[in-house]
């Protein structure tokens, strides 16, 4: 049987013969996980690998990363011929599982959720930073450091593993040499830090291990010598998370502030051009693992994720001017363009970013109900008030008084009452098929106004939130007032 070098590993280790083994969920690896007990009920993790080479690097690093005092599992025993392991069970909640609802409600994370968010990427220029101190890079799985013969990898599994399954034209030649280009643009910087390369919330553990953080870190064995920004990239950009824009801002700021007590870092705006492009490059190359996991293996967790890959793709087209012609040509062909979808490819083209970009403007305001609802501009009549005056009122109590909506005590107390996140899933709701059918019939405007006692705390949060969740789930323009408090802000 699979398991019992396994077994066998764990009774020499620990002197008792488990008491169960358990096959825990595989996710896109192509390891194998236990969980595995004993007599005294405590747990360890069992590991069948595939790879002696890829087995000795996490072996090395978890016991590297142990000496430096990063929260990384222990190894307590490997076989010899190194083709199984016991590591240290840092339990069986994940970050990913941690933040569910409010991945699932299209971004909208309680301050919960955000703490944890937080709490984990200022943990990550210590493992990047520290972590690379003394650190043998040779022994690093597949590759040791980070070059353009990686970029070159991966931007070609884009290519054959997602660009061709979709029938977009594009000149071979032309999109090679913008490759060429990006690829020496990501290596000009030959940072020596260790780049995890796979910092997600899926290997983000809660747990006690690390008394501070109640934070632990797992599948690092892919990582090697590279430049920080990748990682940073990794997490904040994954495709399912949909993090808005103020919030992924707010954790960039975070990890820049920790990562500048340990080095000198590049002035901010440098920083952030140059983050960008690891962005960019990190979405093409989720896209080719989606293609291959999703199209070929037929595994639904990577299909599921190819729609919001490319909205990610989208909203970074809009905002930065990448130097490579053709690539960005042929990216926005398949993001907006219209064309006909064929036999068994249907579902590959069928996402609703691959359509012409819509024509409708959404307006959304806030308002004190003591001076009027908005009026309609734009001479259409469409659109829906939301009276927010039956939810618990911030503005009762003196320490919210003069601060809206939008300040994170405020925030706090909404989403601890919890009356305005019910309140709102009924509008997300309506105004998600509103939306969908006035994208479809091409009509051009769209409003929503929400209003309170003072148009201060309740119908700020409320509208807020509704421009930013039908910003992200539709990719469209959204013109957000809050009129009373004179703010303005076009999400687009």
């Amino acid at each position: 049987m699979e398991t019992d070098s396994l077994k066998k590993l764990y009774t020499k280790w620990s002197g008792q013969e488990p008491q169960s083994c358990e096959k825990l969920p595989g996710a896109g690896s192509n390891r194998v996980y236990y969980r595995i007990t004993g007599n005294n009920n405590k747990s360890v993790i069992g590991v069948i690998g595939t790879s002696i080479e890829e087995n000795k690097a996490f072996v090395y690093l978890a016991n590297h990363f142990n000496k430096k005092g990063l929260p990384m599992p222990k190894v307590f025993d490997h076989s010899a011929d190194m083709m199984c392991y016991i590591q240290e069970d840092l339990g069986g909640t994940a970050l990913f599982d941690a933040i569910k609802e409010g991945r699932e409600k299209g971004g909208q994370y309680n301050e919960r959720e955000k703490e944890l968010l937080s709490k984990t990427i200022r943990q990550l220029p210590a493992i990047q930073v520290k972590g690379a101190e003394g650190l043998d890079f040779s022994i690093c799985y597949p590759q040791p450091e980070f070059d353009d013969t990686n970029v070159m990898f991966d931007l070609n599994y884009f290519k054959y593993c997602y660009l061709k399954a979709t029938g977009i034209d594009f000149h071979e030649i032309r999109l090679e040499e913008d490759f060429r280009r990006l690829a020496k643009d990501l290596t000009e910087e030959k940072g020596n830090y260790f780049m995890y390369r796979d910092f997600q919330a899926r290997n983000v553990m809660l747990t006690s291990l690390g008394e501070k953080t109640g934070i632990g870190f797992i599948d690092f064995q892919g990582g090697r010598r590279g430049p920080f920004y990748y990682d940073v990239a990794s997490f904040l950009w994954q495709a399912s998370a949909r993090y808005s824009d103020t919030l992924r801002q707010q954790l960039i700021d975070e990890y820049y502030d920790e990562l500048s007590k340990l080095i000198k870092v590049p002035e901010k705006v440098v920083f952030m051009q140059r983050l960008s492009l690891f962005v960019f490059f990190r979405v093409l190359q989720v896209l080719g693992a989606y293609g291959f996991r999703g199209y070929f293996e037929r595994k639904k967790h990577f299909i599921d994720s190819i729609p919001p890959a490319l909205e990610n793709l989208r909203q970074l087209l809009e905002k930065n001017p990448f130097p490579y012609p053709h690539l960005v040509e042929v990216l926005k062909a398949l993001i907006y363009e219209r064309r006909e979808e064929r036999g068994e490819r249907r579902e590959i083209t069928t996402h609703p970013r691959t359509l012409a970009p819509s024509k409708l403007v959404v307006r959304v305001f806030s308002f004190s109900y003591k001076k009027g609802i908005p009026e309609d501009e734009t001479g259409n009549g469409g659109g829906y008030v939301f009276d927010c005056r039956s939810t618990h009122n911030p503005g009762r109590y003196e320490e919210y008084k003069k601060l809206t909506g939008l300040d994170a005590p405020v925030i706090k107390f909404l989403e601890d009452d919890g009356e305005i996140t019910t309140f709102l899933e009924s509008v997300y709701k309506l105004a998600d098929a509103h939306v969908a059918r006035y994208i479809e019939r091409d009509f051009t405007a769209l409003m929503f106004s929400f209003g309170c006692t003072g148009g201060q705390h309740r119908s700020v949060y409320s509208a807020q939130h509704l421009a930013e969740h039908i910003h992200q789930k539709f990719g469209i323009e959204v013109h957000l007032c809050h009129r009373e408090q004179g703010i303005t802000q076009i999400l687009k």
